[in-house]
């Protein structure tokens, strides 16, 4: 027999591997059955951005969700509520998101407005109103002693205690604590100081710019005295180097400033109080030890309080003085010339029993009210307080 030749299998279907074929490498084609039972999605598994194949991602009414932040901030009550009415017709038309921030909007703005109906008609719209304006107001008051501007008035709280952290600034025309003079930056130091340093810079700078700041002397209340904010170690750290100079007081506030220098005197008033003020200063500075403890701090004293008075005589003599000023300017200088020759004695004696002999008549040619007469001619304090004190 001839051998007959196998019959060749059947075609199989495009598509269908045959059996016994080598078998296609690689990933599947995307399709239906890549996922059982889930749609096919683009970009990766688990990935942001894949979506149902074939269906668009739906977007949100921005309509709504103005109506939900007009609705919270409760700005513009109305506005929330139409924007909210609006949205809805516009998610069902177009199936977008959004529906509930619409319906959140709408509600929390209807509450808004009822509110704000209700304040308008009991006036509650209007204290509260008040209450935000002053909350406003004192807050913007309130700030750091470090803040303070010279010429501002202020309460102080902690009643100028060692450290304090806020000030009120307050018309110096109302009661309040203290006065700010000026200020000044500390320099010279590489680390902290410590608070005596300090102190011992801040009382002789201080003193300078209060002089400076209020020459009328007895316009200052009794008990109204040098003081100042210096930096904490802590502020310090930070990089705080500023000393607020002020005029401040432990006690019950006062009324009025204490202002008197080149911005509220005229060229008469500075002249006269700039050529007598050094003599009220250097009184001030007299020894605590009497003569006999220590006689060559008196007798220097003593020089010191010379050279203030022959300077204020010296400085009277030099101006043109306004008609009404000029006989108790005069009076004045005669007063002066005295106590110049008496106070000469004084600063040359030779050991304490002389120094005593002088002494009483040396004061008595230096009385507390002291230029008063001229005071009242160039229309300043003539009253001296009862006990001065202007120094910390």
């Amino acid at each position: 027999m001839e051998p007959t030749q196998p019959t060749p299998p059947p075609p199989s279907p495009e598509g269908v591997p045959q059996q016994g074929a080598p078998q296609s490498q690689g990933w599947p084609a995307p399709g239906p059955y890549t996922s059982p039972g889930m749609p096919y999605a683009y970009g990766q598994p688990g990935m942001p951005g894949a979506v149902p194949y074939g269906q668009p991602r739906r977007s949100t009414n921005g309509l709504a969700v103005g109506s939900l932040v007009s609705g919270i901030v409760c700005c513009l009550p109305p506005l929330g509520l139409v924007l909210g009415l609006i949205a809805l017709p516009q998610i069902r038309k177009k199936d977008q998101a959004g529906k509930g921030m619409a319906i959140a909007g709408i509600v929390l703005s209807a509450v808004s407005c009822l509110l704000l109906v209700v304040g308008l008609v009991t006036g509650g719209i209007g204290s509260a109103w008040d209450g935000f304006k002053e909350g406003v107001d004192e807050a913007s008051r309130s700030k750091s002693p470090t803040s303070l501007r010279t010429g501002q008035c202020f309460l102080d709280d902690d009643k100028l205690k060692d450290f304090a952290t806020e000030v009120e600034v307050v018309d110096c025309d109302l009661a309040h604590d203290g006065e700010a003079t000026g200020r000044f930056r500390i320099t010279g130091f590489d680390k902290w100081p410590g608070d005596d340093a300090l102190d011992e810079v801040a009382e002789k700078r201080c003193d300078t710019i209060n002089t400076a700041y209020a020459l009328d002397t007895w316009a200052v209340p009794t008990d109204v005295w040098t003081y100042y904010y210096l930096p904490s170690s802590q502020t310090w750290r930070g990089g705080d180097r500023t000393v607020i100079c002020a005029y401040a007081t432990e006690g019950d506030p006062y009324k009025g400033s204490v202002r008197s220098d080149a911005t509220t005197l005229n060229a008469d008033q500075t002249s006269f109080l700039r050529a007598v003020n050094p003599i009220e200063t250097t009184v001030y500075a007299e020894p605590e030890d009497d003569p006999d403890e220590d006689f060559a701090a008196n007798k220097a004293w003593a020089g010191e309080m010379l050279k203030a008075i022959d300077a204020a005589r010296e400085g009277l003599k030099g101006r043109h003085w306004p008609a009404a000023a000029n006989g108790p300017v005069a009076e004045l200088g005669t007063t002066l010339d005295a106590a110049s020759r008496k106070w000469r004695k004084l600063a040359a004696a030779a050991d304490s029993e002389a120094y005593w002999a002088d002494y009483e008549d040396a004061w008595d040619l230096l009385p507390e009210d002291l230029g008063a007469d001229v005071r009242t001619a160039l229309d300043l304090t003539d009253t001296p307080p009862a006990e001065e004190g202007t120094s910390a």
